[in-house]
């Protein structure tokens, strides 16, 4: 039975929810926890290689997978926050990049536009480079696994008692940060090609749509008659 890229995608936010839960719990714990942190970033690539090889790619599956990316930095960023170890607003910022992106690329969605793929959203030559390339996707899901590995490395480190744990605090922190930039700028290009799908929605051709639509009493009394 095939395993589809939705499955693996699950099996991501599964692998994401155990490792948090496995971080400080010893040192075997915290071995496994940034095992499983790698393989929860790394096999983003194994669903959309299985998504082009064997034809599976769908609009849903599109979202699907973005959604599973949200759910993995968004539980670890905030396990790392409530444990210490970034600043409360960071898991803050990733909320409301993601949120911000994802209602542009819904309103694509509706337009029949994907987030990635042939019929992507990113229409500019910079805007594809920039969110949907695969040297992208790739170098962002390399940092963001590297971040979350090392945050818990630094973690585990604090717990035992290490010497030098200022260095590994700094470096902790320019990880972050460096995350936190790459994803800034990955959204700007989605806001900004996006703004046509927001435009569209709040046009004059939109609100005599929402002006056409039937009231709820004027649409009961109609099926009554």
């Amino acid at each position: 039975m095939r395993i589809t890229p939705n499955q693996i995608t699950a099996l991501r936010v599964a692998m994401a929810f155990a490792s948090v839960a496995l971080f400080g719990r010893g040192l075997w714990a915290n071995a496994a926890a940034l095992g499983l942190t790698v393989a929860a970033i790394s096999l983003d690539a194994v669903d959309g290689y299985l998504a082009r090889r064997f034809g599976l790619a769908t609009p849903l599956g599109a979202q699907f997978d973005i959604l599973g990316d949200r759910l993995i930095e968004n539980v670890f960023f905030t396990y790392f926050a409530v444990a210490g170890e970034v600043s409360l607003w960071v898991p803050v910022f990733f909320f409301f990049r993601g949120t911000v992106t994802d209602f542009v690329r819904g309103l694509a969605a509706k337009a029949g536009r994907a987030g990635f793929g042939k019929n992507s959203m990113m229409e500019s030559r910079w805007g594809r480079a920039i969110v949907a390339s695969r040297a992208s996707r790739a170098a962002y899901g390399a940092l963001k696994c590297a971040c979350f590995c090392y945050l818990g490395l630094e973690l585990t480190l604090r717990a035992a008692g290490t010497q030098g744990r200022e260095m590994l605090a700094i470096g902790a922190q320019i990880m972050v940060w460096a995350t936190v930039l790459f994803c800034l700028v990955r959204g700007l290009p989605v806001v900004w090609e996006g703004r046509r799908y927001v435009a569209a929605l709040s046009g004059p051709a939109a609100g005599a749509a929402r002006g056409a639509r039937p009231s709820r009493i004027g649409w009961m009394a109609g099926a009554a008659r």
